[in-house]
């Protein structure tokens, strides 16, 4: 009888083997392997989260029923206690560095300009049993990991993704991002640091946060506002010259505050280094933030990484870059689709698209500067945020 292809060898033919096998030779995954290899054991991985098997006794047996089918796929059989010491003891590194590998090659496929690339940025917690706080202990009575993901909302994927213990902090994570100069990152409080706001900054980045509630802003210039809209203030000003124990702060420069009414009545306070950009426009991009949440509510119930297969941090590590790989192997055949259409992809509903502008090149974005008066409450608004000195030196000399 013919031989007709499952659609999970379909699925598998879109990853990338020749990469992953340098990966498997680089860190020597197969040596001294005797029964089950890197692959075998990566298929059966996919194969784990494509048909939902909450435990290993439920990949092996659905592998055992598709057994004539296997060496098609390139995969073994697959025994319960040999996988387990393969998820145990197999470098992680080699699923992490093929997520990444995967990473990069759809995102060269969505090469924008950098002024219309949006990333979002956020993380999300995976509760843990007892049996992995040797590394993962979170509290006396609890352990958990965290998966830190920078996400691009255009192209309904990650673009970056880590695994750490549920106790370190976001912002340490986050120094360990790549950043893409010129790009808009959006985030929440988790990632209030200025020093890396101001890395930020100096890398050409517009971002989009939150102020924190005792944040004080010392305004120099009120904006006007457009007429029926949430927006209750618009403004530009200086973050607190100092921060705890005296230190200078580095983001020095102006930066903008935007006051905004959502739906249900709170106010947030949203801060931006765009000075240029309307007070819509901010606060429709702070807005999109919803869509990495709504990333992490679809992955982990659907992929389950909410039941581990293993408890040691390198299996869960592994479990977690599998179920992102999925993520992406589902979403390729879909992104070809929309690529192939003449007409374009729809901007999520109630969003106006980013305005054209240039790249962000280090305070390309900023009006010129001009010394305001040493002396007086701020100007009332002009309707044209120019001419206001966005330099905090610049006008402690004019005030001198």
């Amino acid at each position: 009888m013919r031989h007709q292809n499952s659609v999970f060898h379909a699925v598998l033919k879109q990853v990338p083997w020749p990469a992953f096998e340098r990966l498997v030779a680089v860190h020597g995954a197969d040596g001294r392997v005797r029964r089950l290899t890197t692959k075998s054991q990566f298929v059966a991985l996919l194969y784990g989260q494509l048909s939902g098997a909450a435990r290993l006794r439920e990949i092996v047996t659905g592998l055992a029923s598709h057994q004539a089918r296997l060496y098609h796929v390139g995969a073994d059989r697959v025994r319960r206690s040999t996988l387990a010491d393969a998820n145990a003891l197999r470098p992680s590194a080699v699923f992490v560095e093929l997520l990444a590998t995967m990473m990069r090659q759809a995102h060269r496929g969505l090469r924008r300009k950098l002024a219309e690339a949006v990333y979002l940025i956020d993380s999300t917690g995976l509760p843990l049993n007892g049996l992995s706080a040797g590394w993962a202990r979170f509290s006396a009575n609890a352990c958990g990991a965290k998966l830190h993901v920078v996400y691009d909302p255009d192209a309904d994927r990650p673009i970056y993704a880590s695994v750490s213990a549920a106790n370190v902090n976001d912002i340490t994570a986050a120094h360990a991002m790549p950043i893409e100069g010129g790009a808009t990152y959006v985030f929440d409080l988790g990632y209030y640091d200025y020093a890396w706001w101001a890395a930020l900054d100096r890398a050409g980045c517009r971002i989009v946060t939150r102020f924190k509630s005792n944040t004080p802003l010392e305004l120099i210039e009120a904006l006007p506002l457009a007429k029926s809209s949430a927006i209750l203030s618009d403004g530009i000003g200086f973050l607190p010259a100092r921060q705890s124990r005296s230190r200078r702060n580095p983001m020095q420069d102006a930066v903008r505050e935007v006051r905004v009414k959502t739906e249900t009545g709170k106010v947030l306070r949203l801060l931006s280094n765009d000075l240029d950009a309307t007070a819509q426009e901010i606060a429709d991009l702070y807005k999109r933030r919803w869509a990495i949440e709504l990333f992490f509510r679809w992955v982990k119930p659907t992929l389950r990484i909410r039941h581990f297969l293993g408890t040691g941090e390198n299996a869960v590590r592994i479990q977690i870059a599998v179920a992102l790989i999925v993520f992406l192997l589902l979403r390729l055949p879909a992104a070809a689709a929309r690529s192939a259409s003449p007409c374009e992809r729809a901007q999520p509903a109630g969003l106006r698209p980013p305005r054209p502008r240039q790249p962000h090149a280090p305070k390309a974005h900023r009006p010129p500067a001009r010394t305001r008066p040493a002396a007086g409450p701020p100007r009332k608004p002009t309707g044209d945020p120019v001419g206001v000195n966005l330099n905090r030196t610049a006008v402690g000399q004019a005030r001198g």
